[in-house]
């Protein structure tokens, strides 16, 4: 029936998935960067025009530089591990050796398990009479306050988010590493190059475009990171775990400050815009060249 269309055909295969973006996304959006010029930190109800002052409080908010920077420590701890160590295992992995479907098993059971439950189980862990206490008392070792003391809190909680994903990205990397000529290794062999050689001259240049993505994906996760915070240690001792999308929700939902909340929410989004744009320039420059 779709050839009575003509030239219109493809465009209403695209029409559902313009559907559901325009009410998901776009209308969400525009109404976000609405409510960010409204206050709502008297009355709920009835909200009254501000202009950018609730963006001029955030500048002025020093806890606001603090969830900041504890959403570029969680960036610069979590997605060097979370890039690194999955092209690491899936190198080792993707080879014909006995066992190789359990390995692949029992390092990708952390993605189907609910990050709730994850985050509870680890909760446990944790605890001052937890394991891995029990542990260091064995060694004795005094008692850390893993999830307690802001020295350890929010490095507790990367360590969830790093066993989460590195089965999730190890895939990625697995699927790319389908697609390396088995060729260009042989000539390695042949030229004598060694297991660290044939990597990098061979496997990380194919592969760069998966590494671009699992580092902008997993950025983008590292900043919006909210679950594993909510269980674990609702953002703090002090602030030290309270990242900047908990801080939003700390603000719309707790506070019913919707304008505050949604100012914060188009900084971040502009802050992950201008991040894939640096991600585009360093990893994928030559790709849209002519």
């Amino acid at each position: 029936m779709f050839k009575y269309y003509g030239k219109k055909a493809p465009y209403l295969f695209l029409l559902p998935a313009v559907i559901v973006l325009v009410i998901f996304f776009f209308i969400p959006f525009f109404q976000t960067i609405w409510l960010s010029f409204f206050d709502y930190s008297n009355n709920i109800y009835h909200a009254g025009f501000c202009g950018v002052q609730n963006y001029i409080e955030i500048i002025h908010n020093p806890v606001f530089y603090k969830v900041m920077l504890n959403t570029v420590i969680y960036l610069v701890v979590a997605v060097p591990i979370l890039a690194v160590v999955p092209l690491f295992l899936a190198i080792l992995i993707n080879r014909n050796i006995k066992g190789i479907t359990l390995y692949k098993i029992l390092i990708y059971l952390p993605v189907i398990v609910s990050i709730v439950v994850a985050a509870i189980a680890f909760k446990w862990l944790y605890a001052q009479q937890g394991i891995l206490n029990y542990i260091l008392s064995v060694f004795h070792i005094n008692a850390i306050g893993w999830l307690t003391d802001p020295k350890y809190a929010i490095y507790s909680v990367i360590i969830v988010t790093v066993w989460k994903g590195i089965g999730y990205y190890m895939m990625i990397y697995l699927a790319a590493l389908m697609s390396v000529p088995q060729e260009l290794y042989e000539a390695c062999d042949i030229d004598g190059a060694g297991f660290w050689t044939k990597h990098l001259t061979v496997t990380i240049p194919h592969i760069m475009p998966s590494i671009a993505l699992v580092s902008t994906i997993s950025s983008i996760s590292a900043m919006k990171i909210f679950a594993e915070i909510y269980v674990m240690t609702k953002g703090g001792p002090l602030n030290s775990t309270k990242t900047i999308v908990y801080y939003i929700y700390e603000k719309a939902f707790e506070n019913l400050d919707l304008g505050y909340a949604s100012a914060m929410a188009v900084i971040l989004l502009v802050v992950v815009m201008v991040f894939s744009l640096v991600n585009i320039l360093c990893f994928e420059r030559g790709k849209y060249q002519p």
